[in-house]
């Protein structure tokens, strides 16, 4: 059985990621970037606390929800903390370009996904397609 989150568990983790990079290319404070940064990391050990929040405020049973497969946001995850960690670090190094660059992206492909596409699982379902192909070739 593939293992899943709800739905609505992923949106609220896309809509913080989304809210805090807006918000920090529009005040120009990278420390919001650290609020889906360190979540995300936390995820990485199977606890990222807004998902963990957003879970506890489901309303019917989570097998009710449609489903999101696990591998496929840890994937997404890395992309997300690879950007807001080059984000983050631009700002902090005064390399601003980098961080609104990076800002930028992120709110970009959050602000796509919460619209019902999503670049990390395009890129993924790319990846896997690529993978495959190399084995047959071997």
């Amino acid at each position: 059985m593939i293992r899943s989150i709800p739905r609505p568990v992923v949106r609220a983790n896309q809509v913080v990621i989304f809210v805090t990079s807006v918000l920090t290319i529009v005040t120009g404070q990278a420390l919001l970037l650290l609020i889906p940064l360190i979540a995300n990391l936390l995820g990485l050990v199977r606890f990222n606390p807004i998902m963990r929040i957003a879970a506890l405020c489901l309303r019917k049973p989570k097998s009710s929800y449609i489903p999101e497969d696990v591998n496929q946001q840890r994937f997404n995850s890395y992309i997300a903390i690879a950007c807001l960690a080059l984000s983050f670090a631009g700002f902090m190094l005064g390399i601003n370009a980098i961080g609104y660059a990076f800002s930028a992206m992120v709110a970009i492909a959050s602000g796509i996904a919460l619209c019902g596409f999503c670049i990390g699982c395009f890129l993924h379902f790319q990846l896997k397609q690529w993978q495959y192909r190399r084995s047959l070739s071997k």
